[in-house]
Protein backbone atom coordinates (compact mmCIF):
# COMPACT_ATOMS: atom_id res chain seq x y z
CA UNK A 1 0.00 0.00 0.00
CA UNK A 2 1.31 3.42 -0.93
CA UNK A 3 2.32 5.67 1.97
CA UNK A 4 -0.32 8.42 2.37
CA UNK A 5 0.86 11.77 1.07
CA UNK A 6 0.45 14.94 3.09
CA UNK A 7 -2.86 16.75 2.69
CA UNK A 8 -3.10 20.41 1.69
CA UNK A 9 -1.62 22.54 4.47
CA UNK A 10 0.05 25.80 5.43
CA UNK A 11 3.17 26.14 7.55
CA UNK A 12 5.39 23.49 9.10
CA UNK A 13 4.65 19.77 9.28
CA UNK A 14 4.99 18.50 12.86
CA UNK A 15 6.23 14.90 12.99
CA UNK A 16 5.74 12.74 16.07
CA UNK A 17 6.11 9.23 17.42
CA UNK A 18 3.40 8.29 19.93
CA UNK A 19 4.00 5.93 22.84
CA UNK A 20 2.49 5.14 26.21
CA UNK A 21 3.99 4.05 29.52
CA UNK A 22 1.57 2.31 31.83
CA UNK A 23 -1.27 3.96 29.94
CA UNK A 24 0.09 7.50 30.13
CA UNK A 25 0.59 8.95 26.64
CA UNK A 26 3.82 10.40 25.31
CA UNK A 27 3.98 12.30 22.04
CA UNK A 28 7.65 12.54 21.00
CA UNK A 29 8.14 15.51 18.69
CA UNK A 30 10.84 14.64 16.18
CA UNK A 31 10.57 17.38 13.55
CA UNK A 32 8.82 20.60 12.60
CA UNK A 33 9.89 23.04 15.33
CA UNK A 34 12.01 26.04 14.33
CA UNK A 35 15.43 26.62 15.87
CA UNK A 36 15.28 26.46 19.67
CA UNK A 37 17.64 29.01 21.16
CA UNK A 38 19.46 28.73 24.47
CA UNK A 39 22.77 27.54 25.88
CA UNK A 40 21.23 25.04 28.32
CA UNK A 41 18.23 22.74 28.38
CA UNK A 42 16.68 24.96 31.06
CA UNK A 43 17.17 28.08 28.94
CA UNK A 44 15.72 26.27 25.91
CA UNK A 45 12.69 25.38 28.03
CA UNK A 46 12.27 29.10 28.80
CA UNK A 47 12.69 30.02 25.13
CA UNK A 48 10.07 27.51 24.00
CA UNK A 49 7.66 28.67 26.70
CA UNK A 50 8.04 32.34 25.74
CA UNK A 51 8.30 32.06 21.96
CA UNK A 52 6.89 28.78 20.67
CA UNK A 53 4.04 27.95 23.03
CA UNK A 54 1.58 28.01 20.14
CA UNK A 55 3.10 24.75 18.90
CA UNK A 56 2.59 23.06 22.27
CA UNK A 57 -1.09 23.91 22.01
CA UNK A 58 -1.27 22.62 18.43
CA UNK A 59 0.10 19.23 19.51
CA UNK A 60 -1.30 18.84 23.03
CA UNK A 61 -4.76 20.39 22.60
CA UNK A 62 -7.71 19.06 20.64
CA UNK A 63 -8.32 18.20 17.82
CA UNK A 64 -4.84 16.62 17.56
CA UNK A 65 -4.44 15.86 21.24
CA UNK A 66 -6.67 15.93 24.32
CA UNK A 67 -6.89 17.36 27.83
CA UNK A 68 -4.49 14.77 29.27
CA UNK A 69 -1.97 14.59 26.41
CA UNK A 70 1.72 14.72 27.28
CA UNK A 71 4.65 15.59 25.03
CA UNK A 72 8.42 15.48 24.76
CA UNK A 73 10.37 17.81 22.49
CA UNK A 74 13.85 16.52 21.65
CA UNK A 75 16.61 19.15 21.87
CA UNK A 76 20.39 19.32 21.86
CA UNK A 77 21.99 19.07 25.31
CA UNK A 78 24.97 21.12 26.42
CA UNK A 79 26.30 18.12 28.36
CA UNK A 80 28.85 16.03 26.42
CA UNK A 81 27.74 12.83 28.18
CA UNK A 82 24.07 13.26 27.22
CA UNK A 83 22.61 11.23 24.36
CA UNK A 84 19.70 13.64 24.04
CA UNK A 85 18.02 16.57 25.72
CA UNK A 86 14.29 16.88 26.25
CA UNK A 87 11.66 19.48 27.10
CA UNK A 88 8.45 18.09 28.60
CA UNK A 89 5.04 19.63 27.90
CA UNK A 90 1.41 19.16 28.96
CA UNK A 91 -1.94 20.93 29.07
CA UNK A 92 -0.69 23.84 31.19
CA UNK A 93 2.90 24.34 30.09
CA UNK A 94 6.26 22.69 30.68
CA UNK A 95 7.51 20.28 33.33
CA UNK A 96 11.00 19.75 34.71
CA UNK A 97 10.93 15.95 34.95
CA UNK A 98 8.74 13.10 33.74
CA UNK A 99 9.48 9.49 34.66
CA UNK A 100 7.00 7.84 32.33
CA UNK A 101 8.54 9.85 29.48
CA UNK A 102 12.05 8.76 30.46
CA UNK A 103 10.97 5.12 30.23
CA UNK A 104 9.49 5.68 26.77
CA UNK A 105 12.40 7.83 25.57
CA UNK A 106 14.87 5.15 26.65
CA UNK A 107 13.29 2.68 24.23
CA UNK A 108 12.90 5.31 21.55
CA UNK A 109 16.56 6.40 21.75
CA UNK A 110 17.79 2.86 21.22
CA UNK A 111 15.23 1.90 18.56
CA UNK A 112 15.74 5.08 16.54
CA UNK A 113 19.53 5.08 16.65
CA UNK A 114 20.17 7.95 19.04
CA UNK A 115 22.56 5.64 20.88
CA UNK A 116 25.44 4.12 18.99
CA UNK A 117 26.20 0.42 19.31
CA UNK A 118 23.46 -0.83 21.70
CA UNK A 119 24.66 -3.48 24.12
CA UNK A 120 23.04 -6.53 25.70
CA UNK A 121 21.63 -7.13 28.23
CA UNK A 122 21.17 -3.37 28.83
CA UNK A 123 21.98 -0.19 26.97
CA UNK A 124 22.53 3.00 28.93
CA UNK A 125 20.86 6.17 27.64
CA UNK A 126 21.75 9.51 29.22
CA UNK A 127 18.77 11.87 28.98
CA UNK A 128 19.24 15.51 29.91
CA UNK A 129 16.03 16.83 31.46
CA UNK A 130 15.40 20.36 32.76
CA UNK A 131 15.96 18.97 36.28
CA UNK A 132 19.31 17.40 35.34
CA UNK A 133 20.86 14.30 33.79
CA UNK A 134 18.82 11.11 34.18
CA UNK A 135 20.38 7.74 33.35
CA UNK A 136 18.09 5.18 31.73
CA UNK A 137 18.96 1.51 31.27
CA UNK A 138 17.11 -0.22 28.44
CA UNK A 139 16.78 -3.99 28.21
CA UNK A 140 18.21 -5.01 24.85
CA UNK A 141 18.39 -8.52 23.39
CA UNK A 142 18.51 -9.79 19.81
CA UNK A 143 17.89 -6.32 18.45
CA UNK A 144 14.78 -5.74 20.55
CA UNK A 145 14.22 -3.30 23.41
CA UNK A 146 12.21 -4.11 26.51
CA UNK A 147 11.70 -2.80 30.03
CA UNK A 148 13.47 0.38 31.12
CA UNK A 149 14.78 1.44 34.50
CA UNK A 150 16.19 4.86 35.32
CA UNK A 151 18.22 6.49 38.06
CA UNK A 152 16.75 9.79 39.19
CA UNK A 153 18.33 13.11 39.99
CA UNK A 154 18.79 13.58 43.77
CA UNK A 155 15.35 13.23 45.38
CA UNK A 156 14.47 14.53 48.83
CA UNK A 157 11.73 15.21 51.35
CA UNK A 158 11.21 18.97 51.36
CA UNK A 159 8.79 19.22 54.30
CA UNK A 160 6.59 16.83 56.28
CA UNK A 161 3.31 17.30 58.15
CA UNK A 162 2.75 20.72 56.64
CA UNK A 163 -0.63 22.16 57.67
CA UNK A 164 -2.63 23.86 54.94
CA UNK A 165 -6.22 25.05 54.89
CA UNK A 166 -8.20 23.44 52.08
CA UNK A 167 -11.63 24.92 51.27
CA UNK A 168 -14.48 22.60 52.36
CA UNK A 169 -11.97 20.27 54.06
CA UNK A 170 -10.42 22.44 56.77
CA UNK A 171 -6.88 21.89 57.98
CA UNK A 172 -5.04 19.16 56.09
CA UNK A 173 -1.54 17.81 56.75
CA UNK A 174 0.55 17.13 53.66
CA UNK A 175 4.09 16.02 52.92
CA UNK A 176 6.05 17.72 50.15
CA UNK A 177 8.77 15.80 48.32
CA UNK A 178 10.94 16.27 45.25
CA UNK A 179 11.64 13.68 42.55
CA UNK A 180 12.67 15.97 39.71
CA UNK A 181 9.49 17.94 40.39
CA UNK A 182 7.77 18.85 43.66
CA UNK A 183 4.60 17.04 44.76
CA UNK A 184 2.28 17.26 47.75
CA UNK A 185 1.33 13.87 49.22
CA UNK A 186 -1.74 13.03 51.27
CA UNK A 187 -3.83 9.91 51.80
CA UNK A 188 -7.13 9.90 49.91
CA UNK A 189 -8.71 8.44 53.05
CA UNK A 190 -8.40 11.89 54.66
CA UNK A 191 -11.19 12.97 52.30
CA UNK A 192 -13.23 9.78 52.52
CA UNK A 193 -11.96 8.59 49.14
CA UNK A 194 -10.18 5.54 47.73
CA UNK A 195 -7.62 5.92 44.92
CA UNK A 196 -8.77 2.64 43.37
CA UNK A 197 -12.55 2.84 43.60
CA UNK A 198 -13.64 6.46 43.99
CA UNK A 199 -14.82 8.50 41.02
CA UNK A 200 -11.89 10.05 39.18
CA UNK A 201 -13.72 13.40 39.15
CA UNK A 202 -13.90 13.39 42.97
CA UNK A 203 -10.21 12.53 43.28
CA UNK A 204 -9.25 15.26 40.80
CA UNK A 205 -11.31 17.87 42.65
CA UNK A 206 -9.70 17.08 45.99
CA UNK A 207 -6.18 16.88 44.59
CA UNK A 208 -6.63 20.19 42.77
CA UNK A 209 -7.89 21.85 45.94
CA UNK A 210 -4.83 20.59 47.83
CA UNK A 211 -2.49 21.80 45.09
CA UNK A 212 -4.04 25.26 45.12
CA UNK A 213 -3.83 25.43 48.91
CA UNK A 214 -0.16 24.43 48.99
CA UNK A 215 0.73 26.86 46.19
CA UNK A 216 -0.88 29.75 48.06
CA UNK A 217 0.31 28.86 51.57
CA UNK A 218 3.74 27.20 51.22
CA UNK A 219 6.87 28.61 49.63
CA UNK A 220 8.53 25.89 47.56
CA UNK A 221 12.28 26.22 47.15
CA UNK A 222 14.76 24.09 45.25
CA UNK A 223 18.26 24.57 46.73
CA UNK A 224 20.03 24.83 43.38
CA UNK A 225 17.69 26.14 40.68
CA UNK A 226 15.00 28.81 40.92
CA UNK A 227 13.30 27.40 37.79
CA UNK A 228 12.62 24.14 39.66
CA UNK A 229 10.97 25.87 42.65
CA UNK A 230 7.28 25.20 42.06
CA UNK A 231 4.67 22.63 43.04
CA UNK A 232 3.83 20.42 40.07
CA UNK A 233 0.83 18.62 41.54
CA UNK A 234 -0.69 16.49 44.28
CA UNK A 235 -0.48 12.73 44.66
CA UNK A 236 -3.26 11.04 46.58
CA UNK A 237 -2.17 7.71 48.06
CA UNK A 238 -3.76 4.67 49.66
CA UNK A 239 -1.86 5.51 52.86
CA UNK A 240 0.27 2.36 52.70
CA UNK A 241 3.65 4.02 53.09
CA UNK A 242 5.51 1.43 55.19
CA UNK A 243 7.46 -1.11 53.13
CA UNK A 244 5.50 -4.16 52.15
CA UNK A 245 5.61 -6.84 49.48
CA UNK A 246 2.05 -5.78 48.65
CA UNK A 247 1.61 -3.03 46.04
CA UNK A 248 0.67 0.48 47.06
CA UNK A 249 -1.55 2.64 44.86
CA UNK A 250 -1.73 6.34 44.09
CA UNK A 251 -3.14 8.85 41.63
CA UNK A 252 -1.27 11.93 40.47
CA UNK A 253 -3.10 15.11 39.44
CA UNK A 254 -0.71 17.65 37.96
CA UNK A 255 -0.54 20.79 35.82
CA UNK A 256 -4.10 22.01 35.04
CA UNK A 257 -5.97 19.11 36.73
CA UNK A 258 -4.31 16.62 34.37
CA UNK A 259 -4.58 12.98 35.46
CA UNK A 260 -1.61 10.63 35.10
CA UNK A 261 -2.74 7.19 33.96
CA UNK A 262 0.53 5.61 35.11
CA UNK A 263 1.84 5.37 38.69
CA UNK A 264 3.91 8.52 37.85
CA UNK A 265 7.67 8.00 37.54
CA UNK A 266 8.79 11.25 39.15
CA UNK A 267 6.03 10.78 41.74
CA UNK A 268 7.31 7.30 42.61
CA UNK A 269 10.76 8.87 42.91
CA UNK A 270 9.48 11.55 45.30
CA UNK A 271 7.41 9.05 47.27
CA UNK A 272 10.35 6.68 47.74
CA UNK A 273 12.48 9.64 48.90
CA UNK A 274 9.75 10.58 51.38
CA UNK A 275 9.38 7.02 52.67
CA UNK A 276 13.14 6.70 53.07
CA UNK A 277 13.29 10.02 54.92
CA UNK A 278 10.68 8.71 57.37
CA UNK A 279 12.53 5.42 57.86
CA UNK A 280 9.71 3.42 56.22
CA UNK A 281 11.87 1.87 53.49
CA UNK A 282 15.53 0.90 53.35
CA UNK A 283 18.02 0.99 50.51
CA UNK A 284 17.41 -1.59 47.78
CA UNK A 285 13.98 -2.60 49.07
CA UNK A 286 11.90 -2.76 45.91
CA UNK A 287 8.37 -1.44 46.24
CA UNK A 288 5.57 -1.96 43.71
CA UNK A 289 3.43 1.07 42.84
CA UNK A 290 0.09 0.79 41.08
CA UNK A 291 -1.89 3.39 39.22
CA UNK A 292 -5.11 3.93 41.12
CA UNK A 293 -7.17 4.63 37.96
CA UNK A 294 -6.05 1.72 35.74
CA UNK A 295 -3.77 -0.57 37.76
CA UNK A 296 -0.58 -0.30 35.69
CA UNK A 297 2.64 -0.93 37.60
CA UNK A 298 6.05 0.66 38.22
CA UNK A 299 8.61 -0.51 40.74
CA UNK A 300 10.93 1.75 42.71
CA UNK A 301 13.75 1.58 45.21
CA UNK A 302 16.31 3.89 46.79
CA UNK A 303 19.76 2.89 45.54
CA UNK A 304 22.18 5.57 46.69
CA UNK A 305 22.55 8.27 49.33
CA UNK A 306 23.48 11.75 48.14
CA UNK A 307 22.74 15.41 48.80
CA UNK A 308 20.93 18.25 47.09
CA UNK A 309 22.09 21.51 48.65
CA UNK A 310 21.32 21.29 52.36
CA UNK A 311 18.93 18.36 51.90
CA UNK A 312 19.87 14.74 52.48
CA UNK A 313 18.76 13.01 49.32
CA UNK A 314 18.63 9.66 47.58
CA UNK A 315 18.94 8.42 44.03
CA UNK A 316 15.86 6.36 43.18
CA UNK A 317 15.58 3.63 40.57
CA UNK A 318 12.21 3.34 38.83
CA UNK A 319 11.32 0.58 36.38
CA UNK A 320 8.48 0.20 33.90
CA UNK A 321 7.43 -0.67 30.36
CA UNK A 322 6.61 1.61 27.42
CA UNK A 323 4.98 0.71 24.11
CA UNK A 324 4.57 2.33 20.70
CA UNK A 325 1.13 3.37 19.51
CA UNK A 326 1.86 5.07 16.19
CA UNK A 327 3.51 7.80 14.14
CA UNK A 328 1.91 10.89 12.69
CA UNK A 329 2.49 14.08 10.73
CA UNK A 330 0.30 16.97 11.86
CA UNK A 331 -0.57 19.97 9.69
CA UNK A 332 -2.62 23.17 9.83
CA UNK A 333 -4.76 24.95 7.26
CA UNK A 334 -4.97 28.72 7.33
CA UNK A 335 -8.77 28.80 6.97
CA UNK A 336 -9.31 26.47 9.94
CA UNK A 337 -10.60 28.56 12.85
CA UNK A 338 -9.55 25.80 15.27
CA UNK A 339 -6.11 25.19 13.78
CA UNK A 340 -4.30 26.38 16.91
CA UNK A 341 -6.14 23.93 19.15
CA UNK A 342 -8.65 24.09 21.97
CA UNK A 343 -9.41 22.35 25.25
CA UNK A 344 -12.75 21.48 26.79
CA UNK A 345 -12.82 21.94 30.54
CA UNK A 346 -13.24 18.66 32.49
CA UNK A 347 -16.31 20.28 34.05
CA UNK A 348 -17.68 20.76 30.55
CA UNK A 349 -18.74 24.37 31.18
CA UNK A 350 -16.12 26.22 29.17
CA UNK A 351 -13.34 25.78 26.67
CA UNK A 352 -9.91 27.26 26.08
CA UNK A 353 -8.60 28.15 22.65
CA UNK A 354 -5.01 27.90 21.56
Amino acid sequence: METPRLPPHDGPVLSVVDMHTGGEPLRIITDGYPEIRGDTVLSKRSYVRCNLDCLRKVLMFEPRGHYDMYGALLVQSELPEADLGVIFMHNEGYSTMCGHAIIALGRYAVDYGLVRSPRSPETQVNIHCPCGLVKAFVEYSNGKTGAVRFHSVPAFAFATDVKVTVPEHGEVKVDISYGGAFYAFVSAERFGLDVRTSRTRDLVDVATAVTNAVKSQVKIRHPEHKDLSFLYGTILTDGKDSFSEEPTANICVFAEAQVDRSPTGSGVTARIALQHHKGLIQFNQTRTFKSGPIGSVFTGKAVQETRCGEFRAVVVEVRGHAHYTGVASFVQESDDDLREGFLLSPEGDNWTSG
